[in-house]
């Protein structure tokens, strides 16, 4: 609870936050991992709930990759200097949640997107796609277009967060114990060029490959290249995840066969909304889940 004092008509304030009301204004900080249309998409309904929300004020931060641990502690510290309230954020690494702990210390309320940080408890909600049942999603389908003994590369995201390794083993489990052999991966940091470069190591040393799944948008849309340049169109079977980043463009093409939609503006808003709503004493959900589906050329434009 923060205690106030008059000393000399000004108002000193001590101890520890009391929450604010709907009718104080709120200041919060908002961290994206890195630039891609994804994240650009969670600012952009950040951005439109605070010019619909006028009691709101948002400062916004994002770091240079999917990487870019110390830029993003940098940013949470900023923040926390700049006097915000509470801190919305797609953490890039767990490592960060040492910053994050010192914020909270500080009264600043954290609500995580995306993907959730393993054990720590620090959190006041997690607004995300469930990216295990997501990933399922896409095994599902794969099972449909594959058949026993068909072979299968993936091209990971960053091994370790755990929303990008749920994306892979989740499509492992909606295989459903069909027998398809797994015979390379790689991790791509969710970047095109990695993308491109694990594909194409892929496709050299397994001529017969049946199958690639990426876990994230850029690397799909870049073994959507390779496929391209390899001159397999149509002979290779590829999922993605995310549909961003150039995946629409491979899907229309017809090389890359579906990827697997999230729903950022509504994960941002959800998040965003948890956060005003905690800062100002109300109860909200600890897990909030924002929804995914498959896209395929059929449907595609429902998803644009």
């Amino acid at each position: 609870m923060r205690f106030k004092t008059l000393i000399g008509g000004a108002a000193i304030a001590f101890g520890l936050a009391v929450p604010a009301t709907a009718a104080d204004a709120v200041k919060i900080g908002f961290i994206t991992k890195f630039p891609v249309p994804f994240f650009a998409t969670m600012e952009n309904a950040a951005k439109e709930y605070a010019a619909a929300n006028p009691g709101v004020e948002i400062v916004y931060g994002q770091g240079a990759s999917a990487t870019d641990i110390e830029g993003q502690i940098a940013l949470i510290e900023s923040m926390v200097t700049q006097g915000v309230q509470g801190i919305a954020l797609t953490p890039v690494d767990p490592t960060v949640s040492t910053a994050l702990d010192k914020a909270i210390a500080a009264g600043v309320k954290v609500v995580l997107m995306d993907n959730n940080i393993p054990d720590w408890n620090g959190r006041t909600a997690l607004a995300t796609t469930d990216n295990y049942a997501a990933g399922k999603i896409a095994g599902e389908y794969l099972k449909t277009v594959l058949k026993a003994g068909d072979t299968m590369g993936i091209l990971e995201g960053v091994p370790g967060v755990p929303a990008l390794d749920d994306r892979v083993n989740g499509m492992k489990e909606g295989l459903g114990g069909l027998d398809v052999k797994i015979v390379g991966s790689g991790a791509t940091d969710c970047t095109e060029e990695k993308g491109i470069s694990v594909a194409e190591d892929l496709l050299t040393a397994n001529p017969d490959l049946k199958s690639i799944y990426a876990a994230c948008g850029p690397p799909a849309a870049g073994a959507a290249q390779a496929i391209k340049n390899a001159n397999l169109a149509g002979k290779i079977i590829l999922v993605g995840f995310d549909f961003c980043c150039g995946e629409a463009e491979a899907i229309e093409a017809g090389i890359e066969n579906a990827t697997v939609a999230q729903f950022p503006t509504k994960m941002a808003s959800l998040g965003v909304d948890a956060l005003v709503k905690s800062i100002r004493g109300e109860k909200v959900e600890s897990l909030i889940d924002s929804g995914a589906a498959l896209v395929t050329k059929a449907n595609m434009a429902d998803f644009q």
